[in-house]
């Protein structure tokens, strides 16, 4: 029997790169095709709707609300206890608003990805795309890499181009982006299972 390996995705919204994430488990049958499961969604809120999304496709949830502990590290110390119950292949993170800590980096090394909305190395942190139209960008997009102590670095695994058209906002720039995201997303993952990465 094939020991089925558990992926745990972390949200703190709408969680709509972890419903591409789950659609694709499911249509793709990563079940069978590459014995891996999404076996939980946790979020940092107790309000993010993504967990709504999440117990109606059968997917164990939790919240590990970042209010109830005083500091940093003792919010990602019971973070790790949920997380760890799943025993994950891979921890997912599918637009989790929290600076993790070193500690809980090390922890998951090898383990643990991210989705930027930008092409990687530029326009880190948050405003990513108000920051690409200020600068004049032709292109902005989407990056999934491997996360590392340094916010938004770590090697890369897969990019989406998305072209900055005249009269972009902020708002309509991330909605295009966002559908590229939702594409990569679960096609880098997928590539990770099969240590095609």
């Amino acid at each position: 029997m094939v020991c089925m390996r558990n992926l745990v995705i972390l949200i703190s919204g709408g969680g709509s790169n972890m419903a591409a994430i789950l659609k694709a488990a499911q249509t793709q049958r990563w079940a069978d095709t590459l014995g891996a499961q999404v076996s939980a969604v946790i979020s940092n809120r107790p309000d993010a709707q993504g967990l709504e999304l999440a117990k109606a496709q059968g997917v164990a949830t939790a919240v590990v609300d970042h209010l109830s502990y005083p500091t940093r590290e003792s919010f990602d110390q019971a973070l790790m206890g949920s997380i760890d119950t799943h025993n994950p292949a891979l921890l997912v993170l599918a637009g989790f608003m929290r600076i993790l800590t070193p500690g809980f980096v090390s922890h998951y090394e090898g383990r643990l990805v991210n989705i930027h909305p930008s092409l990687l190395p530029a326009f880190t942190g948050l405003h990513t795309h108000q920051r690409a139209l200020d600068a004049g960008c032709k292109f902005a997009g989407a990056t999934v890499h491997r996360v590392t102590a340094e916010l938004d670095h770590g090697p890369i695994l897969e990019q989406a181009v998305v072209p900055v058209l005249p009269g972009d906002d902020a708002k309509t720039l991330a909605a295009r982006v966002l559908t590229q995201e939702h594409l990569i997303y679960p096609r880098a993952i997928a590539k990770l299972l099969r240590g095609a990465v």
